[in-house]
């Protein structure tokens, strides 16, 4: 599994490599799942709690981006389509 900085700036997939927006990355690495939200960077701080794996976390940013878009999502499920955003298994990771 890669990183959670990497899974969160995660752009795409060439076969089994993870392609990383490193500039962003960079300045948004260290920001915590509701940190990333405030900023405005709603996929990828849904990234960052879908891989933390705390129901409590996803809840958390679930309520925040229904609040801010006018939603009425419910399950990580729902988010994932939306956002295009779901764990992968890859062992190689690209920094562009």
């Amino acid at each position: 599994m890669i990183s959670r900085e990497d899974f969160v700036f995660c752009i795409g997939y060439d076969g089994d490599t993870a392609i990383v927006d490193a500039k962003a990355k960079k300045e948004f690495g260290r920001l915590s799942t509701m940190e990333l939200a405030e900023k405005g960077l709603y996929r990828a701080a849904f990234a960052s709690a879908l891989y933390s794996e705390k129901p409590e976390e996803m809840q958390s940013f679930i309520e925040f981006f229904n609040k801010k878009a006018g939603t009425q999502y419910t399950e990580a499920g729902q988010l994932s389509r939306l956002f295009g955003v779901y764990l992968e298994s890859v062992s190689k990771v690209k920094a562009l």
